[in-house]
């Protein structure tokens, strides 16, 4: 362990310098455990460290440490594990000309070993999610796998940790990491260790409600728990890991097979001119296999099996933002010139001209007919989503059913078979000037 540096010594007097008070201090034995509750909403990151003290009778000095970390020392609290009801903390100071570090004076009415917590936030612990998606040759259904990568920048290193990973908007007052820059040399000392840094004491509550997780076993391949805690969402990773300061690792976090997954194309000539853009469309719910927990937003890379011996190609590359449980999600994949969409206008007119007054047109209609020609040159099953966008006071009739999306945009969905091809039309008609009815 490089820092944060803990020291004890037995038995407290007071002395009269600073140096004079380190005299007989003792370092501490690391860590028996450490937990890490990582939010990926803000630069926030719980720590939990216990580790067992002698302690002897009387009134005894314990100080803290967090030199070259980022650690919030306003957020550093203390207790006792065993004896609780003989362990007290009497104060805690600053002490003078002396940065980075502050003391407990703690009251013991028992003398021998006791196990102790320190808990306190630290900045630089992130953590972010990554997904793959496999699907099979006919892109039915597909194999999603996620995976959870942990970042520590934090100055210091986290050893045989427990990590759990928070999905979860909070709103700090301070940000962790200036808090934890007060400490520096040049710095004024914070005046009183306040409990924790954040608005409206849901970090408490979330905090303390995540005790409840509970270790993971030994002896199983390791996987990544879920459970709810209020506003929050929590996964526990199985197991411990070491996760020096500069390093990052990546976890599994889950695998499901046999997801329904749904080959999906758009056309929109306003938003992506004349490209068809692929999407894998699939649910986050219980029918599909999924709906344990909401996703996190993360990198998100599409593969599909193309041999019976899994030989794969790529298929490309997204992000996904956070996906609540119950919420379908498209992944979009980019433009596939495998299938193709192509509008043509077969006629134009304009009739129904109205006059003012003074001979000038005050009014007029237009009338256009459109073909839209349709062709996947894929071996699989498609599903054609062509959305036309129109201005002003329209009508639309075709002999093909569509939807209203909006006020100005209609849309066509078609289910192609491979190598099929498809032709609808449309006959637009737009009023202008006096002619207009809404």
């Amino acid at each position: 362990m490089k820092t944060p540096l803990i020291l004890l010594t037995a038995g407290f007097c007071l002395l009269t310098s600073v140096v004079q008070a380190r005299i007989n201090v003792v370092t501490l034995p690391g860590r028996d455990t450490v937990q890490l509750t990582i939010y990926n909403s803000a630069d926030l990151t719980l720590v939990k460290e216990t580790r067992f003290l002698t302690f002897r009778k009387g009134v005894n000095k314990l100080e803290f440490s967090w030199a070259n970390t980022l650690i919030d020392p306003t957020s550093v609290e203390f207790r006792a594990l065993t004896h609780a009801d003989q362990v007290e903390v009497l104060d805690v100071s600053f002490p003078p000309r002396v940065t980075n570090l502050l003391e407990w004076r703690i009251q013991s009415e028992f003398a021998g070993e006791v196990q102790v917590e320190i808990r306190y936030f630290t900045s630089g612990i992130n953590w972010s999610a990554d997904y793959v998606a496999t699907a099979n040759k006919p892109e039915k259904l597909m194999t999603f796998a996620g995976n959870v990568r942990v970042n520590n920048n934090s100055g210091e290193d986290y050893e045989n940790s427990q990590i759990r990973l928070v999905v979860g908007v909070i709103r700090l007052v301070e940000e962790i990491r200036q808090l934890a820059q007060q400490g520096r040399p040049g710095a004024q000392p914070p005046a009183a260790p306040a409990v924790w840094s954040f608005n409206g004491g849901a970090m408490r509550k979330a905090g303390m409600a995540m005790e409840a997780a509970t270790d993971a076993a030994g002896g199983r391949p390791r996987e990544i728990i879920k459970e709810g805690v209020s506003e929050y969402f929590l996964y526990t990773v199985e197991g411990r890991d070491t996760i020096p300061n500069g390093w990052g690792k990546r976890l599994p976090s889950f695998q499901t097979a046999d997801v329904p997954v749904t080959s999906y194309y758009k056309f929109e000539r306003e938003r992506y001119g004349d490209q068809v853009i692929r999407y894998y469309r699939f649910k986050n719910d219980k029918e599909s296999k999924l709906g344990n927990e909401p996703l996190p937003d993360g990198s998100v890379v599409a593969i599909r099996t193309v041999t019976g011996d899994n030989l794969a190609n790529f298929v490309g590359r997204t992000r996904v933002k956070y996906i609540p449980i119950g919420e379908q999600v498209e992944l979009e994949l980019g433009n596939d010139r495998e299938v193709m969409v192509k509008p043509t206008l077969l006629d134009w007119q304009k009739t129904n001209i109205q006059f003012d007054q003074w001979g000038n047109v005050a009014g007029w209609t237009v009338k256009e007919t459109w073909q839209v020609e349709m062709q996947n040159s894929k071996d699989i099953d498609v599903v054609l989503d062509i959305r036309r966008n129109f201005a002003g006071d329209w009508e639309l009739k075709s002999d093909a059913k569509y939807e209203n999306v909006d006020k100005s945009k209609v849309k066509f969905v078609f289910p192609l078979k491979p190598r099929e091809q498809k032709t609808f039309t449309y006959e637009l008609t737009t009023r202008f000037g006096t002619n207009v009815t809404r």
